[in-house]
């Protein structure tokens, strides 16, 4: 059976949040070498033209998906997936430090 899904097209952009990943499974996708990015307390506007995955080394954040009255909370040790055209608010309690990648999933350039 197939699992069916009735939804308007930007309610399928959802942050995907995974707590405590196995040492493995980060191994697995290289997340060490991944680039960093780190940000101080604040409110941030963001659009991801692609889709990130990121593993957050410290920090906590909110995240208020736009159009949406839901919100995402990760922090220290999850595995975030953020999918491509999602346009959120970070609101960043405990500064952010991460390891970062981008997946285009379209190469039409």
């Amino acid at each position: 059976m197939a699992a069916e899904s009735h939804s308007d097209s930007s309610s399928n952009l959802r942050i995907i949040v995974q707590r405590n990943p196995s040492e493995s499974q980060l191994s697995e996708l290289g997340i060490k070498s991944w680039p960093k990015w780190g940000c101080s307390p604040g409110k941030y506007q963001l659009k991801f033209d692609a889709r990130e995955t990121c593993y957050l080394l410290r920090g906590k954040v909110k995240a208020y998906e736009k159009g949406s009255s839901q919100v995402v909370e990760f922090g220290a040790g999850d595995l975030v997936i953020i999918p491509e055209g999602l346009s959120c608010t970070w609101d960043v309690s405990n500064a952010v430090d991460k390891h970062y990648k981008f997946d285009s999933s379209t190469s039409s350039s």
